[in-house]
């Protein structure tokens, strides 16, 4: 708090508008069309965000790249989301460019990367092959303006377990049936956590004049 003004308020504020600005769209109803973004992460996120959403806490971790790429998918050199056919279930995904026939993903990151993020790899494979491209390249972008690229060619076993993923989602939601546990680092900053685990525990925050004034009664 500075002054009469609560600017971590603020701020929040900001970067909840930011990510309802670049939110992919999807129709929760429309469970023959099955979002790539849906089934790179958690199965059971993915469920809960469509049948029982919760807001995402404000700092939140793991929400800049959404961010990130949201905005380069509302530009006007975006390229259109397109679909994969799979029986009679839609995959949907969006590259953020393609330029040569080589399909581009733009992540940002807080230092140079020795290895891309799996999910990344999973996102960049599956678009491959929904516009058909046998080439792709991951750029990391870190604050200080430094890059750092991997490049991979199509790997059609990687792409059969998205496949399979996409029709895993669409029984259970058909069903409603609730997804299995996929533990992982996500879960920390997951809003769902509760329903999943166990209630999180809240640490008492002091201030500097609470603290002062605990210090003045010894």
């Amino acid at each position: 708090m500075m002054g009469d003004r609560d600017f971590r308020s603020v701020i929040d504020n900001a970067i909840d508008s930011i990510r309802k600005e670049t939110n992919i769209e999807i129709d929760a109803s429309d469970i023959q069309t099955i979002h790539l973004e849906e089934v790179i992460q958690c199965l059971r996120r993915s469920y809960y965000d469509r049948v029982d959403p919760k807001e995402i806490e404000s700092g939140g971790g793991g929400g800049f790249n959404d961010i990130f790429s949201g905005l380069l998918h509302k530009s006007q050199s975006a390229i259109q989301r397109k679909d994969y056919a799979h029986n009679d279930i839609n995959l949907r995904g969006q590259a953020d460019m393609i330029v040569d026939n080589i399909v581009i993903l733009f992540r940002s990151a807080t230092k140079e990367l020795d290895n891309p993020v799996a999910h990344d790899i999973l996102y960049l494979n599956a678009c491959m092959w929904i516009y058909d491209k046998a080439d792709g390249v991951i750029v990391y972008l870190t604050a200080d303006k430094k890059d750092t690229t991997f490049s991979i060619s199509r790997n059609k076993k990687m792409f059969e377990e998205i496949v399979r993923r996409v029709t895993v989602l669409h029984d259970l939601l058909k069903e409603e049936r609730v997804p299995i546990l996929e533990p992982s680092e996500q879960c920390s900053y997951c809003q769902y956590y509760e329903r999943c685990f166990i209630k999180r525990k809240n640490s008492k925050q002091l201030n500097i004049a609470e603290m002062l004034k605990f210090g003045d009664k010894d």
